[in-house]
């Protein structure tokens, strides 16, 4: 029995997947816009921060070209997924992070994982959704 086979949850309808994935994807881009702007993600909030509006801004784009149809959400939400991971590597290969402490750092690394399950969570949703229309 695959993953395909299961009812999850009450998953079984194409709009049910859609309107969770939607929900979880502006639930998350809230998140972030307040973890960016009220704490900072990198630091203390500032400069270092600013490239994670490339997320948002990836999502926007591709609502937009998507139509917000399931199959292009789906591609949308993995890109904001990787867009995420590539923030804080850049952030550290510029430097941004020399004066974070170990704890810090790990701290950067854990959100970043938090968020990239969150995004790839609503991805596998849309892509639930797109297969069961």
């Amino acid at each position: 029995m695959g993953l395909k086979d299961m009812d999850l949850a009450g998953l079984s309808t194409a709009r049910a997947c859609y309107r969770l994935a939607l929900m979880l994807t502006v639930l998350t881009v809230l998140f972030l816009v307040l973890a960016i702007g009220a704490v900072g993600l990198i630091g203390a909030g500032g400069e270092a921060d600013r490239p994670y509006l490339a997320v948002l801004a990836v999502g926007v784009v591709g609502a937009v070209l998507s139509r917000l149809r399931a199959p292009g959400m789906a591609l949308t939400l993995a890109a904001m997924a990787l867009v995420q991971v590539g923030v804080p590597v850049v952030a550290f290969l510029l430097g941004d992070t020399d004066g974070l402490s170990r704890g810090q750092l790990l701290d950067v690394v854990a959100l970043t994982a938090m968020y990239v399950v969150l995004f790839g969570a609503a991805a596998w949703l849309f892509r639930r959704a797109a297969e069961l229309a």
